[in-house]
């Protein structure tokens, strides 16, 4: 099979594009959410279809008439071929039924030529010794995110019987989280609270160093995969070993530092707890520094191979914006903002991890504050829930509440603040509700 390389393009498709929108004064509905002038191979092509455009937009019929008078009147009438060419096409074209499909052969053409330019482009990165390959890789992978987000367009207005049908369909999806509109933490006296991690939701665990975030994260991930969801975990601080070992203390109900023992030792409750870990559906990618791209794009190719319902990344502090060249604030910001994106792209919860700053250190009350988020205020704005850990005994050695660890839900968009009681092993490094709580094996 021989290989084209010649520039994709249909002209066919063009002339029926642009006979279509004259001969139909309303076909031009369809196509104009989506299709641009600059998609066009032949200029008069673009320049016929920017009139009828322009004539939209004014609220004039596109039709023979009122097109070629524009195009008079920029002086591109004899450029486009003159009064006989759109014509010509206009009688080409019996019915526009089919105006949709030709466009959107237009705009495929074009996003081919389009990645042809950008190739090119970061061909010449790749020659391009002067510069840190990091700075290279990452310029393009924005070559490649602009081109797909060129694409995008704002989604068209709905009729309330749609948004209403779609808004029942998310519901029954979440039908076996029981009265949550979510899904469930596992965690029932949080979840009363939060009423679950929503579809397309970010969703901030923060606390300091120390406190347990990567710990809640995870047996939240572990709650969730047990019930037959997948889950997507961007671990940029753990490694997948120690991620899989404190999984394994959970399902063992083991001390954490026991497992390699135990493993090693070849103990069959281990070795079967291990196993029963392993089918679970957890993917987990362990990439130091990711940036928000490649989150992304990462994210999309195993969305596309199974259907994953919660997204977890450790941290955000840690995940960089695409520009080394940015300072904290920004570079957060767009971070925050490019997680938030994601969230509403996939229409998945992204749980995702904050570090707070060095303030809370400092006041009377240590419990955290939503100004103690570190970086940006932008993590504030951008995550629909905020959750804070606040353990009393790491302050207070005389503490009256020795191992519990209390969930702040600071921030909730779509419903109540409050808070959640639950107890936290140190050697398992696992969370359990109060009212279900045994001490694990192994003290």
């Amino acid at each position: 099979m021989s290989l084209s390389l010649s520039v994709p393009f249909d002209l066919s498709a063009e002339r029926a594009t642009v006979g279509a929108l004259l001969v139909e004064r309303d076909a031009i509905l369809a196509v104009a959410s989506f299709l641009t002038p600059d998609h066009f191979y032949l200029e008069r092509h673009a320049l016929i279809y920017a009139a009828q455009l322009a004539c939209y937009q004014q609220r004039v019929p596109p039709d023979l008439a009122t097109v070629a008078a524009h195009l008079r009147s920029q002086g591109h009438l004899d450029v486009v071929g003159g009064f006989s060419y759109l014509g010509e096409v206009a009688a080409e074209v019996p019915t526009a039924v089919h105006v949709e499909y030709y466009a959107r052969v237009v705009e495929q053409t074009a996003v081919g030529r389009a990645l042809i330019e950008a190739g090119g482009r970061i061909v010449a990165l790749g020659y391009d010794e002067r510069r840190p390959v990091e700075e290279r890789l990452d310029e393009a992978a924005q070559q490649i995110y602009e081109l797909s987000t060129r694409r995008q367009v704002g989604q068209d207005f709905l009729p309330l019987r749609q948004v209403a049908s779609d808004y029942l369909e998310t519901l029954q999806a979440t039908a076996d989280e029981g009265d949550l509109l979510g899904l469930a933490t596992g965690y029932g006296d949080l979840d009363r609270v939060t009423q679950g991690m929503k579809a397309g939701e970010l969703v901030v665990l923060a606390a300091r160093p120390g406190v347990g975030k990567t710990a809640l994260a995870l047996c939240i991930a572990y709650h969730v995969a047990l019930r037959g969801h997948h889950v997507g975990i961007f671990s940029m601080e753990m490694d997948r070993e120690l991620l899989l070992q404190r999984l394994v203390a959970m399902e063992l109900g083991a001390a954490t530092t026991r497992v390699p023992r135990l493993l090693r030792r070849g103990d069959q409750a281990a070795i079967n707890a291990l196993a029963r870990v392993a089918e679970l559906p957890i993917h987990i990618d362990h990439t130091p520094a990711l940036n928000v791209l490649a989150i992304r794009d990462r994210a999309r190719r195993l969305a596309s191979t199974c259907p994953v319902d919660l997204w977890i990344v450790d941290y955000l502090q840690l995940a960089q914006s695409g520009n080394d060249r940015e300072d904290e604030v920004r570079r957060i910001t767009m971070v925050s903002q490019g997680l938030m994106n994601f969230a509403r792209e996939l229409r998945t919860p992204v749980l995702a991890l904050s570090q707070l700053s060095r303030a809370v250190e400092s006041r009377g009350s240590r419990v955290p504050m939503l100004s103690d988020l570190r970086g940006s205020g932008s993590i504030e704005q951008d995550a629909s829930q905020v959750w804070f850990i606040y353990r009393d005994e790491l302050y207070n050695d005389e503490t009256a509440y020795p191992g519990i660890a209390e969930i702040h839900v600071a921030k909730h968009r779509n419903g109540e603040t409050g808070m959640a009681s639950l107890r936290f092993d140190r050697a398992t490094t696992r969370f359990h509700s109060l009212s279900t709580y045994t001490a694990p094996e192994g003290y």
